[in-house]
């Protein structure tokens, strides 16, 4: 019995050897292997996730690092299919309506659709660039989900009188959940349209959102349908490289 926990001491020490050294030809440690991995899951199976496993993960995403320990976050966690099913209907709705607004390729509106679409493209570049634009129009004709089936929704609030840069503090907190998820064997995907359930009153009455927050991101949470993590090919960036007073490109 003794010599057993001595050998499963020694493998741990193993274990954290690899988690927190490096050396010349070492593969991908297990945090490595998360990061690496996750993919984004828009097909879920229909099965909850139990809740001691969604508070494990709120719990990584309370951990997160944030600009003075302001953690400018507050979770909402939705687990109703029908409060789910009917956020998804008033998105739906809010889509149409921008799509009929800002459509000038085969909207009613014509012209003035166009001029609708550059005038909002200039104040919100971010919101219409090209891919969530395409993700309006797919949201409006009912052609994708908004939270892909998921059982499980946590929405994220941001503190607007969070230090520095809380956007980036409230980002940062999600991707601590949601590689935290990834490592558990559940499966995510980001939702940044829940944003339009802050147009109107309902749904913020509802979900609590009061200044000084705001309804900012939703983390769609469930068990993945197949295998969709793996590593794939990523586009490679130029990076500036200064050293002993001279500069380099790497990628």
């Amino acid at each position: 019995m003794v010599e057993n926990v001595k050998a499963e001491i020694s493998d741990s020490s193993n274990r954290a050897g690899e988690m927190y050294g490096w050396y010349e030809g070492m593969e991908w440690n297990p945090v490595e292997k998360v990061i690496l991995e996750r993919r984004s899951v828009r097909k879920y199976k229909d099965e909850q996730v139990p809740e001691k496993l969604v508070r494990r993960i709120l719990e990584a995403g309370r951990f997160a690092p944030s600009a003075g320990n302001s953690q400018p976050w507050r979770f909402v966690v939705v687990r109703d299919g029908k409060m789910l099913e009917e956020m998804e209907r008033y998105v739906r709705l809010r889509c149409r309506i921008l799509k009929f607004l800002l459509d000038w390729e085969g909207g009613p509106l014509g012209r003035l659709a166009w001029l609708n679409s550059q005038l909002c493209i200039r104040l919100m570049p971010n919101e219409l660039h090209p891919i969530p634009y395409g993700a309006i129009r797919l949201i409006a004709e009912g052609k994708l989900k908004l939270f892909h089936g998921a059982p499980t929704v946590i929405l994220i609030l941001m503190d607007r009188r969070g230090v520095g840069k809380p956007m980036v503090d409230v980002g940062i907190c999600g991707q601590n959940m949601v590689l935290a998820a990834h490592s558990l064997g559940l499966g995510t995907c980001w939702v940044g349209f829940v944003e339009l359930l802050n147009f109107g009153t309902k749904w913020k009455k509802k979900l609590g959102v009061k200044w000084p927050y705001r309804l900012m991101e939703g983390i769609a949470l469930g068990y993945p349908v197949g295998q969709p993590d793996g590593m794939i090919a990523r586009e490679l960036h130029e990076i500036d490289w200064w050293e002993e007073g001279r500069k380099r490109t790497v990628f």
